[in-house]
């Protein structure tokens, strides 16, 4: 039988893990939950001499996925299919994970379970809808399904990515300008005005002092900042950390927005899909969470999922934790009552990945002229606190 590595929490909210031996995934989940075990994260582990490479790039499994589901829809054998995918695939690393899982399917295991074998590269989204297509005779249909559903998370993905790369750039070269000035033209000035002998205004006390904080400092404050990101990445793999830092991220004013929309956008697209290629709601719910990429979202879906193994709907507890817009609510209430979730779903989040579009539009307006007017008030700062003596003494001069 397979072992499976999990991840949960038990029932005084302790993050444990541990492996299990068990027939099947399912099994598995349900061993744990009958043990109190509330599980996070389930993956059947490699066996013994076997080797799970890094990860894949989202591109490169988008085109692998689409090319492997029109080669099962022409009616070629997996087995040759899988041969002809890894031969062509430029990426060492995913060829010998192809390579991989041939070999598994050849032996005789399934699918699913080859594919398992390497969480890195296929996650439990990918495995879960190639196990339900499987099972149904579907599986050319399903892949397109996977392809397609790639493609539109790598679009969503490279859109905030975009939107963050021209901010990140005109900040980084606004830091750049003020400390060559701080160290470089300041240090002239600071000379001039000790050999005067007069009281310096406060201003230019202020930016002389952090010239020199940078000149004589600058290896403990970049220390300081290593320290600090480390601290903060670190933090941040806790879940209390994870939590209370995703939720921050969650009420700032403008990105928060659009960090809201796209987590919506995610939750549909990948509920939408799994429910639409066979996979259980609940199942379903628990890999949408698991992919939720915000622990906010998150936990709102494990809750929602709780409720509904409990007899109950999926808006009603949606609704109650308030993460959810109302609009994401009601259509799920109506897709729920008509019988058509998955389209429903899949038309909400169509249309939150076109608000996305238009946030960011409306992020990168606000950003630039927000971003100049503080790089420019920065620079009249120096400017200004390092000529006030100058026009200081000009003054007492025209007093005389």
């Amino acid at each position: 039988m397979p072992a499976y590595a999990w991840k949960g929490k038990n029932r005084m909210g302790e993050i444990q893990e541990g492996v299990l031996v068990s027939d099947s995934r399912d099994a598995a989940a349900n061993t744990l939950k009958r043990n109190g075990i509330e599980v996070m994260n389930i993956r059947v582990m490699a066996a013994e001499g076997t080797k799970s490479w890094g990860k894949v790039k989202a591109k490169e499994l988008a085109i692998f996925t689409r090319q492997f589901s029109v080669m099962i829809d022409a009616g070629l054998p997996l087995v040759q299919c899988l041969e002809i995918l890894g031969a062509q695939q430029q990426d060492k690393g995913f060829q010998r994970i192809i390579e991989a899982v041939r070999d598994d399917v050849e032996k005789g295991s399934t699918l699913q379970a080859a594919l398992s074998k390497h969480p890195k590269a296929f996650n439990d989204l990918y495995v879960n809808m190639v196990g339900a297509g499987e099972s149904g005779g579907i599986l050319d249909i399903i892949l397109q399904r996977l392809s397609g559903y790639i493609e539109k998370a790598v679009k969503l993905t490279s859109k905030v990515k975009g939107a963050m790369t021209y901010p990140i750039a005109v900040i980084s070269i606004a830091i750049t300008v003020v400390v060559i000035i701080m160290i470089k033209v300041i240090p002239v000035f600071s000379a001039m005005y000790e050999g005067m002998g007069a009281k310096l205004p406060y201003p230019t006390l202020i930016c002389m002092g952090i010239s020199n904080a940078l000149i004589n400092y600058s290896w403990l404050i970049v220390l300081a900042t290593i320290l600090v990101v480390f601290g903060l990445r670190q933090y941040y793999k806790t879940p209390q950390g994870r939590l209370q830092i995703d939720a921050f991220l969650l009420k700032l004013p403008i990105l928060g927005d659009v960090l809201r929309k796209v987590a919506v956008a995610r939750f549909c697209r990948t509920l939408g899909t799994l429910i639409s290629s066979g996979v259980p709601i609940l199942e379903g719910m628990d890999i949408t969470a698991r992919t939720a990429g915000n622990m906010v979202i998150q936990n709102a879906i494990l809750k929602s999922k709780d409720a509904v193994e409990q007899g109950r709907n999926i808006s009603t507890p949606l609704a109650e934790t308030k993460v959810f817009p109302p609009m994401v609510v009601q259509m799920v209430g109506v897709g729920e009552a008509t019988g058509a979730l998955d389209a429903m779903l899949a038309k909400v989040a169509d249309f939150y990945e076109d608000e996305v579009d238009n946030a960011v539009a409306n992020l990168t307006s606000l950003m630039e002229p927000a971003m100049i007017g503080v790089l420019g008030g920065i620079i009249g700062f120096i400017v200004v606190a390092m000529y006030m003596p100058i026009f200081n003494m000009a003054n007492v001069m025209g007093k005389d």
